[in-house]
């Protein structure tokens, strides 16, 4: 399971919407590797004049890389985190993420780093397994 959704929040989102607010506070909580990560990426964008913020370290246990994977394979979890952060994300391998201003979706950058090319030159052999 990728969140731990609280009785509450499962009781408004059967009832209709729910908060995007309440969202991302349940995915901070259930995957507070993912979230911290996102947000201090989100900080150094904000903070700089670099096209893009990323991280290059792998995850230091299973558990946080799961939920990487978990929050950035997820199309609602994804998109309420660039939302949230004021970011548009993107992913290579299994643990390089890239935090980019959402107005560089277009963008030459963003485009490079998202290209097929970009992901077939950041593989490694000890990434197969990841």
């Amino acid at each position: 399971m990728s969140l731990d959704v609280s009785p509450r929040l499962l009781a408004e989102a059967e009832a209709g919407d729910i908060r995007e607010a309440d969202f991302v506070d349940t995915v901070r909580t259930s995957l507070p590797y993912a979230y911290d990560l996102v947000e201090s990426l989100a900080t150094k964008l904000h903070a700089g004049i670099a096209e893009f913020a990323d991280n290059q370290t792998p995850p230091s246990s299973e558990r946080e890389r799961g939920q990487l994977l978990r929050a950035l394979a997820s199309d609602a979890i994804r998109g309420s985190l660039e939302r949230h952060f004021g970011v548009a994300l993107a992913f290579q391998n299994c643990h390089r993420v890239a935090a980019f201003r959402p107005e560089a979706r277009d963008g030459r950058t963003y485009t490079r780093f998202t290209s097929t090319r970009a992901q077939v030159l950041n593989q490694s052999a000890e990434l197969r397994d990841c």
